[in-house]
């Protein structure tokens, strides 16, 4: 028997991304590391608004699968954290970095809008909030989170299709 990591403990069996737990393994072993290193990380949250009028089934796996070629680098990663909520780790990266996968990723929203568009049976919005940090003791990974989770939460209040900060 063949072991396949796709259907493994750590992914997400509805989208095939990372997981929850998997993902705040990683990113807490790589905000350490990035401590140690004086390296900046940064945690975005992207809030698919997916409005069904019935139930497309992989839909939400071809569009993490498109948003997973979006991070062209290695060592960015994406997982699900809720069912309306993406979490995506971007490993020493710089603000103009950031600024470019942001960038990126409303390409790949986008295009994958007009790829699917002419069903007209749903709808698709999207959020981008996104938290630029350079670890150090006096920050916590918590805090990252909840500045994130802050940013997401203002988004949906406002026009803005996305967000990003630094703490």
């Amino acid at each position: 028997m063949i072991f396949s990591f796709r259907n493994s403990g750590f992914r997400d069996p509805e989208t095939g991304v990372y997981n929850q737990t998997y993902f705040l393994e990683v990113f807490n072993r790589e905000w350490h590391r990035h401590l140690r290193e004086k390296e900046q990380l940064t945690l975005v949250f992207l809030r698919p608004h997916l409005h069904e009028t019935y139930h497309h089934p992989g839909l939400l796996e071809s569009l993490t699968n498109n948003i997973e070629k979006c991070l062209l680098r290695a060592t960015d990663m994406i997982a699900r954290l809720d069912d309306d909520l993406f979490a995506i780790g971007l490993f020493n990266i710089s603000d103009h970095g950031i600024e470019i996968v942001v960038e990126r990723i409303e390409q790949c929203m986008d295009t994958f809008v007009q790829e699917y568009e002419r069903d007209h049976s749903f709808s698709l919005g999207y959020k981008i909030a996104a938290v630029g940090c350079r670890p150090t003791r006096e920050k916590s990974l918590e805090t990252l989170f909840e500045k994130v989770d802050q940013l997401s939460d203002e988004l949906e209040h406002n026009a803005n299709q996305h967000l990003l900060s630094s703490m």
